[in-house]
């Protein structure tokens, strides 16, 4: 499967500042600076408990990009699922910041099937133009963050959902909003039970255990404690969220002692026609776009994994709630005064022997 270039608005989709910080170079550049800048953006993509589950290699005007089997979440994770999405939204960061340059890029997807960990090739050459839309979603690289929580009771900017329905449609997914009563209270019982199962079972609250460091930690990767409310904060109907404090109760502190309920916010399920990893690496690629979309209009994402890593209630909401398309993520959007903060790898860790280990990724 190849792409020439990146659908949606214009001649492709978008990425991070360029380098020096100022505007995209009108004259090409060395393969060695577009390697460097563009594996510096994909590191920003999110990935499940922010594993950061790839890796890259570089030659000439290539890139290719590999699923880290050593990052994969065996217990919650074992078919590499969620890993392989999380590959794909950094395929999409990634071609959106060759775009931000003014390059055109050539993609492969899976193309060797005797490498299944060879996520997809990338490469550069043709230059057009940089559309406006584009630039405005690179913006957004390191600048989105994926809320754990409610949202404040605030509607969504007209025309976003259709927006956000479109540009998975051309990742090949589906955003389906799930706006009647009944759904949504079967989609967040669906997010309880799993959690219950999840916290009873000692494999897989001692893998969560492993990717949320606790307070003052150096590690690069993982959850931190300023990424999650310190108290579960309660929406109606009620989709909890992971303990990544596994009861030591760090995170960020309420913002008042209000009512301890919040919105939900609007509910969406991200579902795919068929369910390999062609359609894992699409869904991935939707999830960024969606993500960066939602956020140039200031609306933050809640994610949830939960039902989708018990196979039972995987089946039962791909019956009854998506139509028989496979779910791939449950999202929630809405509106928060509350920013959370991220941690990434150096691109050195993820690309070596490029000269990426002097370009530091910092907190943001």
């Amino acid at each position: 499967m190849s792409t020439g270039r990146l659908p949606g608005h214009g001649s492709g989709s978008p990425a991070v500042a360029p380098p020096g910080g100022g505007r995209a170079s009108p004259e090409p550049l060395a393969a060695a600076e577009v390697t460097r800048y563009v594996v510096t953006a994909a590191v920003w993509a999110p990935s499940v408990h922010n594993t950061q589950p790839w890796r890259f290699t570089a030659s000439g005007e290539e890139l290719g990009l590999y699923a880290d089997a050593g990052r994969q979440l065996r217990v919650a994770d074992p078919d590499g699922r969620e890993m392989m999405i999380s590959c794909g939204a950094a395929l999409f960061t990634a071609r959106l910041a060759l775009r931000s340059l003014g390059y055109l890029p050539e993609t492969q997807v899976l193309p060797d099937p005797g490498q299944p960990l060879l996520v997809a090739r990338v490469s550069w050459g043709r230059r057009v133009a940089r559309t406006e839309f584009e630039q405005r979603l690179f913006g957004q690289v390191r600048q989105r963050r994926t809320h754990r929580g409610g949202f404040d009771p605030v509607p969504l900017p007209r025309g976003l959902l259709g927006t956000l329905r479109e540009g998975a449609a051309r990742d090949g997914a589906m955003l389906r909003i799930v706006a009647d009563d009944g759904r949504r209270a079967a989609l967040a019982d669906a997010v309880q039970a799993a959690e219950r199962i999840q916290r009873r079972d000692s494999a897989r609250a001692g893998e969560l255990a492993r990717w949320a460091p606790g307070p003052g930690s150096a590690r690069a990767d993982g959850v931190p404690p300023a990424s999650y409310p310190a108290r579960a904060e309660h929406t109606s109907p009620d989709f909890p969220g992971r303990d990544f404090a596994h009861g030591h109760g760090w995170g960020l502190p309420p913002l008042s002692t209000a009512s301890p309920f919040r919105s939900a916010g609007v509910v969406g399920l991200l579902t795919t026609a068929q369910d390999g990893a062609p359609d894992w690496v699409s869904a991935g690629q939707a999830l960024q776009r969606i993500l960066l979309t939602a956020s140039t209009c200031g609306v933050a994402a809640a994610l949830h994994t939960q039902p989708l890593e018990v196979s039972w209630l995987r089946e039962s909401i791909r019956t009854q709630l998506s139509d028989g398309a496979y779910p791939q993520l449950i999202l929630r959007f809405g509106a928060v005064t509350q920013a959370a903060d991220s941690v990434r790898r150096p691109p050195g860790e993820v690309l070596p022997g490029t000269g990426c280990e002097h370009v530091k990724a910092s907190d943001g």
